[in-house]
């Protein structure tokens, strides 16, 4: 019994030999860069596996899935190099190779971006968060945002709420320092900060926190139940970042939008006015405050918020051209009125007084459209609303000048 129990040992020794020389020399090809040739040994050794020497199991696992990752089968090489089960003798190694796979996924989905190819990019992104999930999650957000790209709403949806339950804000530090000598403001690592410190050749330390994203998630999870229909859950997500965060000025809009959405502008208007007292100088707010306004009936309001973004920005054209339609829709009552009278002497001094209203109307445009040609950006309609408005007045000077403009 003794001599067939060494027999045996000597058996499995030998075996074990065999497939560590094996390992090694596929180990070696794919060193050289013959992966084909690593890979065909591996299929072969894959046979034997489960009789292997389990000090030889996570060695083979790892060399297969370097190999699959090295092919860019990334799925492969994640589910390989994860189903390792006693990586104690390579986990630095394991370490580190689990960090460069991150890597190559995240350059990949990089290229998937720019090719356009959205879906693979969501996958990949999702992947590379997925291997480090304490340190990974800006991937995550990043993934979210390539699903909206490719019109994955609901996956997208639920990046964003795992980004949500994560208190997720992306916010990194940033690092500035002044150089004596030239006194240029450059950024640094935090290790060449506190570095520089110590120096005497720099000066103007100072930090700065990047814009958190939280409320940008909040707002897509908002905008996402409303792109799938469910507007309530879109309100409700909206008004519940708001609580921590009443004056976040994106909160606002992305609740004003929902609202549009709804064809609520009463409160769409109430939550556009909140807006323009955070930002009381930015156009936009003031142009569409102003669209829903008039819509709503309010035209002497209307025509103060187009008037004040135009203030604000000379160079806004939708404000002239809306400005300018507003004035003129008096311009309608003003006909039917004309075209309502007789030709007794009454009738005919109300006609003349409804006729200088008219023309009142139109000297009014007059200013604004001038405004809106001077900015010189192929304003064709203008040029010939201006024309036929000088036309209407007798105007004839200001006629020829606006035809030659547009021959």
């Amino acid at each position: 019994m003794k001599r067939i129990a060494l027999l045996t040992f000597v058996l499995l020794f030998n075996f074990s030999f065999a497939q560590k020389k094996e390992l090694r020399k596929a180990q070696k090809l794919y060193d050289a860069g013959d992966t084909s040739g690593a890979s065909q040994i591996l299929t072969e050794f894959q046979a034997i596996l489960d009789n292997s020497d389990q000090k030889v199991k996570p060695k083979y696992l790892f060399l297969k899935g370097k190999i699959a990752q090295n092919n860019k089968e990334y799925q492969a090489a994640y589910d390989i190099l994860t189903s390792i089960e006693d990586a104690s003798a390579i986990q630095e190694e394991l370490t580190q190779q689990m960090s460069l796979l991150s890597a190559d996924i995240v350059n990949s989905a990089i290229d998937d971006n720019g090719n356009g190819d959205f879906k693979s990019s969501t996958e990949k992104l999702y992947l590379a968060y997925i291997i480090n999930t304490q340190e990974n999650q800006d991937y995550l957000y990043f993934a979210a945002s390539s699903a909206v790209n490719a019109e994955l709403y609901e996956i997208a949806l639920d990046y964003y709420l795992q980004l949500k339950e994560l208190n997720y804000t992306g916010v990194v530090t940033k690092y500035f320092v002044t150089e004596k000598e030239t006194t240029t403001e450059i950024e640094v690592t935090k290790s060449e900060y506190d570095l520089y410190k110590k120096s005497k050749s720099y000066e103007g330390f100072r930090e700065e926190d990047t814009p958190s994203r939280f409320p940008e998630i909040v707002k897509n999870i908002a905008l996402i139940h409303s792109q799938l229909g469910d507007n309530e859950k879109a309100i409700t997500a909206v008004q519940e970042a708001r609580l921590s965060n009443p004056d976040d000025l994106n909160l606002i809009l992305t609740e004003a939008n929902i609202y549009i959405q709804l064809d609520e502008k009463e409160k769409f208007q109430e939550l556009m006015s909140e807006a323009i007292a955070q930002d009381p100088e930015n156009a936009n707010l003031l142009y569409n405050l102003a669209v829903v306004t008039a819509d709503l009936g309010d035209k002497i309001s209307a025509r103060s918020y187009y008037e004040k973004a135009i203030k604000i920005d000379p160079n806004y054209k939708n404000a002239y051209l809306n400005l300018v339609a507003l004035i003129l829709e008096g311009e309608q009552k003003i006909v039917e009125q004309m075209n309502s009278l007789g030709t007794s002497a009454a009738d005919n001094a109300k006609y003349d007084s409804l006729k200088k209203q008219r023309e009142d109307l139109y000297k009014e445009c007059i200013p604004i459209l001038k405004s809106l040609i001077q900015i010189g950006d192929n304003e064709e309609d203008a040029i010939k609303t201006l024309m036929n408005i000088y036309g209407t007045l007798g105007d004839n000077e200001g006629f020829k000048e606006m035809k030659a403009l547009l021959d």
